[in-house]
């Protein structure tokens, strides 16, 4: 039945993550079509139901961050009666703000680093209870847009400055040192772990995620992550809980930093993780005998099954 429904995938969109969007959609594209289905794609900039083609069945949404990952697309589909993959309006509307989230995650009992909510307003500094070092999150960015690691409390002022050019509200959240790691959550299963490392050391910021669009160094991955079971599991249920404490429908990825005491600590969950070359939900899936191609195919049917 799946490989007899039209197909859209839809890619792009108008946030800062149109050109890694972009790319999954075309990487998705491919595999499906490699399956033989009846699939084709759509870049769009603004979006309307009316841009679909004639008898589309299921739209497979790759609009990674402003409006695909928020839940307006969602919201939208839902209002028009078309299936899309991954999660619905709510789900994605409360995983894509921080705020939202950590409240969420917090409830559960999710451990995640301790944050404040900070409004901006430019040229005025507000007071932080959280000292440096500290992290300065947009509340509603993906692909580490907009993050700042501020490490000496005397640089705090000036990013604060900075994230008040742009945005009128940040999440503030205590830095944790360790080692960067990410977990696949398909159909409430928790894939293999991936361990993340910048090459070079700093962070895993954008340009280390996607060098092809950069030019920087990039990341070593390494999956499974090298890491005893007590710990892989416990990484392993702390992204679970965060996952189904947000009520995500059908796959996310989870990111996790595990402190030097083995410790994880759940940043959050991306209800429409990178499909690349590089991205890390394929990776994660792989090391759990499940190729791309069936990645793409399990998640079309699972949301093809929520939404029929």
């Amino acid at each position: 039945m799946f490989k007899q429904k039209k197909i859209v995938v839809l890619m792009g969109g108008p946030g800062a993550e149109r050109e890694v969007s972009i790319a999954s959609g075309k990487a998705v594209l491919k595999a499906l079509q490699d399956l033989g289905c009846q699939a084709e794609g759509l870049e769009v900039t603004d979006f309307t139901v009316e841009q679909l083609p004639e008898g589309t069945e299921l739209v497979y949404n790759l609009i990674h961050g402003t409006f695909g990952e928020d839940g307006q697309l969602q919201a939208l589909l839902d209002s028009h009666g078309i299936a899309y993959t991954g999660a619905g309006a709510e789900s994605s509307r409360i995983a894509f703000d921080k705020n939202l989230a950590k409240e969420k995650f917090l409830a559960a009992g999710v451990p995640t680093p301790r944050s404040e909510t900070i409004k901006l307003s430019p040229g005025l500094l507000p007071e932080l209870t959280i000292k440096a070092p500290l992290v300065i999150k947009p509340p509603r960015e993906g692909s580490s847009v907009g993050v700042q690691i501020v490490r000496d409390q005397a640089e705090v002022p000036g990013a604060l400055l900075k994230a008040a050019e742009v945005y009128d509200e940040v999440l503030i959240e205590n830095f944790i040192e360790g080692k960067e790691l990410t977990v696949g959550i398909v159909n409430d299963q928790a894939m293999p772990i991936v361990h993340i490392a910048p090459k070079g050391g700093g962070s895993y910021d954008m340009a280390n995620k996607y060098p092809w669009l950069s030019g920087a160094a990039g990341s070593d991955y390494y999956c499974p992550a090298d890491l005893d079971e007590a710990t892989t599991l416990a990484v392993q249920e702390a992204a679970l809980a965060a996952h189904r404490s947000l009520s995500i429908e059908a796959y996310s990825r989870v990111d996790v930093l595990l402190d030097s005491e083995n410790r994880p600590w759940v940043l959050e969950a991306n209800t429409i993780p990178g499909m690349t070359a590089t991205s890390l939900l394929p990776k994660s899936a792989a090391a759990g005998g499940i190729p791309f191609p069936a990645l793409c195919q399990t998640i079309a049917e699972i949301s093809l099954q929520l939404r029929s």
